[in-house]
C-alpha cells in the first residue's frame, strides 16, 4: 500500500506531505485546487515523463518521493533481488527533476530507469483515470479480464513458452527451405565447378612443384655445363683445386710444430678439403639427375597452363586455394544432401510443438469461456447496482490464429438500453467503445475491476475522477463497490461525489492558500466535524443548509 507521498515544487506545491491509511481514502476540493496536480506527482513516481515546465521555481528541483509498504510480496522481493536493489518490506520510490530538464529515478536509493520504475508500480498500484475507460474496450484488457477471472497464469505461461519456441522452430524451418531454394538454384554450377576442380586432380603443391621442375628443365643445359665444370675443376682437372689443397697442407704440416697457431690452420685446411670432396660429389650426383625430358616438359606445361586457367578462374594464385575451393564446392554439394533431412527433422519437431501449442490453447480457451457467463452475470448485477438497470454486457469469443495468448479473440459486446422484459438476446450488441458514453465506460470499468481486484494481487486502487456523469443513487453504489474494494486493498479516489466521500475511512481535503504572495496548494486530513462540512458544502454549496449538514452526518454514519 501507498503510506506516504512527499512533493517539493512541483507546480503550485512548493512542500506537500500526505499519509493515506491502509483502506479507503477520499481526496476532495474545489475545481482548480490541485487535486489533479497530486496527481500529476503520483504519476511521476509511478513512472510517467517528466516535464520542467512543472517546475515554478527554476532555483531548485523537483523532488518526489513514495514510501509503499510491500511486506513479504514475493513478486516485489524477486524484482527486487534480479534488479540487485535493496530487499525491505518497504519500497521508497524518489523521482528528481532538475531545472535544465533532466530526470532521475530512484528505488531504496539506487538509480532506476524508467522501465523499471514502470515494472515495479505496475506490481504496487492501479490507477484509474478518467480519460482511461477507453481500456475496457481495448481487446487486450479484455483477455487479462478473463484471464485474471480464470486464474490459469501457470498455463498461460507455459503455452507461451511453448508458443514461442514453435515460433522459433516454424522460422527456423523456413530459413532452411529458403536455403534449399539457393542450394537448389547454384546446384548444377556447384557440381560443373566441382567436377572441373576433381577432374584436373590436383595435389598440394603441384603447380609450384611443377613450375620448378619446368625451370629446371629449360635450364638444364647451362646448369649441366656449370655443373659438369665445377666438378672437373675440384676433382679431375691437372691440378684439382682439392689436390693443391692437399699439397698445401703437406708444406705447412713440416713447419707445424714451429708455429702454436699453424696447427690449428692445417686442421682447418684438412676439413676444407673434406668439405670440397664432398661438395664434389654432391655436383656430380646433381648433374647426372639435371635432364632435358621433351616429353616430360610438355606433359608439365599442360599441367600449368589448366592449373592457370582455374586459378584465373576462381580468383586465387596457389594449389591450395584451389583445393580449398574444390574442398568448399564439395561440402555445398553435400549440404544439398543432408538438408532434406535436416528439414524432415525440423517438421517433425514443429509438428509436435505445434501440436502441444494447440493442446494447450484448448485448454486456456475452455477455462475462459467457463468464466464468460458468470462475468457476464456479475457485471451486468453490477451496472444495475451502480444505476444502469438496463444496461447489458455480452462476451463474444472467436476462433483466431495462435497469438502468444492463445488462440482467442475476445470483444466485450454493449447495449446500454434493452427495455424491462425484453430479451438480451433479441437485441443489438455493439463493441463498447462505439456505444457507450463517458459516464457509462466509467461505470463499466468500475464493475469490471471491481471483479478483476478480487482475483489478482493487487495492493493499491487509484480511481480519479471517475465518477463525472453520476450523482444520487449511482453514485451512493460506486462508493458501496468502492467500499467493497477497501476492505481487501487500499483504495484511493479523488471525487466530487458526497456519497462516495461518506464512504471513506481517511478524507483528504484540498485547497489552495497565498503565501509570501504565492498561491500554494495544501492539504488536510479533515477531522469528523470537518467533514460532515465538507459533505455538506458538496451537498448544497458554499453556504450548507441544516438539512445538508444533518444528511452529511447520515452519510458518515451509514
Amino acid at each position: 500500500m501507498l503510506q506516504k507521498i512527499s512533493i517539493n515544487n512541483y507546480a503550485i506545491i512548493d512542500e506537500l506531505e500526505i499519509s493515506f491509511s491502509g483502506d479507503m481514502n477520499v481526496i476532495t476540493g474545489e475545481t482548480g485546487a490541485g487535486k489533479s496536480i497530486i496527481m500529476g506527482a503520483l504519476g511521476l513516481i509511478l513512472g510517467q515523463r517528466a516535464d520542467t515546465s512543472v517546475l515554478v521555481n527554476k532555483e531548485k528541483k523537483c523532488v518526489i518521493e513514495a514510501v509503499f509498504k510491500t511486506g513479504d510480496k514475493r513478486s516485489i522481493r524477486s524484482f527486487l533481488e534480479e534488479n540487485e536493489l535493496d530487499v525491505s518490506k518497504e519500497v521508497l520510490i524518489r523521482r528528481e527533476i532538475a531545472a535544465n530538464g533532466k530526470s532521475r529515478a530512484f528505488i531504496n536509493d539506487t538509480p532506476v530507469n524508467l522501465s523499471q520504475l514502470q515494472q515495479l508500480t505496475a506490481m504496487l498500484v492501479d490507477l484509474h483515470q478518467q480519460f482511461d475507460t477507453l481500456e475496457v474496450g481495448n481487446t487486450d484488457f479484455q483477455r487479462e479480464v478473463l484471464d485474471a477471472l480464470a486464474g490459469h497464469a501457470e498455463v498461460l505461461e507455459e503455452y507461451r513458452e511453448s508458443f514461442l519456441q514453435w515460433k522459433r522452430k516454424a522460422k527456423e524451418l523456413e530459413q532452411l527451405e529458403n536455403q534449399k531454394l539457393e542450394f537448389e538454384k547454384e546446384a548444377d554450377y556447384n557440381r560443373f565447378q566441382y567436377e572441373e576442380l576433381e577432374s584436373a586432380g590436383f595435389v598440394e603443391n603441384e603447380l609450384e612443384e611443377a613450375e620448378a621442375s619446368l625451370k629446371l628443365m629449360e635450364n638444364s643445359e647451362g646448369i649441366k655445363e656449370v655443373l659438369s665444370r665445377s666438378y672437373y675443376e675440384l676433382q679431375e682437372s691437372e691440378t684439382p683445386v682439392s689436390l693443391q689443397l692437399k699439397t698445401l697442407i703437406s708444406q705447412l704440416n713440416q713447419y707445424a710444430s714451429f708455429h702454436t697457431e699453424l696447427p690449428g690452420l692445417v686442421e682447418r685446411m684438412q676439413s676444407a678439403q673434406i668439405e670440397l670432396q664432398d661438395i664434389a660429389g654432391e655436383l656430380d650426383r646433381i648433374s647426372s639427375q639435371v635432364e632435358h625430358d621433351p616429353q616430360k616438359m610438355e606433359e608439365l606445361n599442360d599441367r600449368l597452363s589448366l592449373g592457370y586457367k582455374l586459378q584465373k578462374k576462381h580468383g586465387v594464385s596457389s594449389t591450395a586455394e584451389l583445393l580449398r575451393i574444390q574442398q568448399g564446392l564439395e561440402e555445398k554439394l553435400q549440404a544439398v544432401l543432408n538438408i532434406d533431412q535436416a528439414i524432415q527433422q525440423k517438421e517433425k519437431e514443429s509438428k509436435e510443438l505445434f501440436e502441444k501449442v494447440s493442446d494447450t490453447a484448448k485448454k486456456i480457451s475452455a477455462s475462459r469461456k467457463k468464466q464468460v457467463k458468470p462475468f457476464e452475470e456479475k457485471v451486468n448485477q453490477l451496472l444495475a447496482q451502480v444505476g444502469m438497470p438496463n444496461a447489458r454486457i455480452k462476451v463474444e469469443m472467436n476462433q483466431a490464429e495462435p497469438g502468444v495468448n492463445g488462440t482467442d479473440e475476445i470483444i466485450f459486446l454493449f447495449n446500454a438500453n434493452i427495455p424491462a422484459g425484453r430479451s438480451a438476446k433479441e437485441e443489438n450488441f455493439l463493441p463498447v467503445y462505439k456505444v457507450a458514453s463517458g459516464g457509462e465506460l466509467s461505470r463499466l470499468m468500475l464493475c469490471v475491476k471491481s471483479l478483476v481486484a478480487k482475483s489478482i494481487d493487487l495492493p493499491t486502487m487509484i480511481f480519479d475522477e471517475i465518477d463525472t456523469g453520476i450523482s444520487g443513487e449511482a453514485a451512493r453504489q460506486v462508493g458501496i463497490i468502492m467500499k467493497e474494494l477497501s476492505l481487501n486493498r487500499q483504495v484511493i479516489c479523488i471525487t466530487h461525489q458526497p456519497q462516495i466521500a461518506g464512504k471513506a475511512v481517511a478524507h483528504y481535503f484540498v485547497y489552495k492558500e497565498i503565501e509570501n504572495n504565492a498561491v500554494q496548494t495544501r492539504v488536510r486530513l479533515l477531522n469528523k466535524d470537518e467533514r460532515i462540512t465538507a459533505i455538506a458544502k458538496m451537498l448544497s454549496g458554499e453556504k450548507p443548509t441544516a438539512s445538508a449538514l444533518e444528511n452529511a452526518r447520515e452519510m458518515l454514519m451509514n
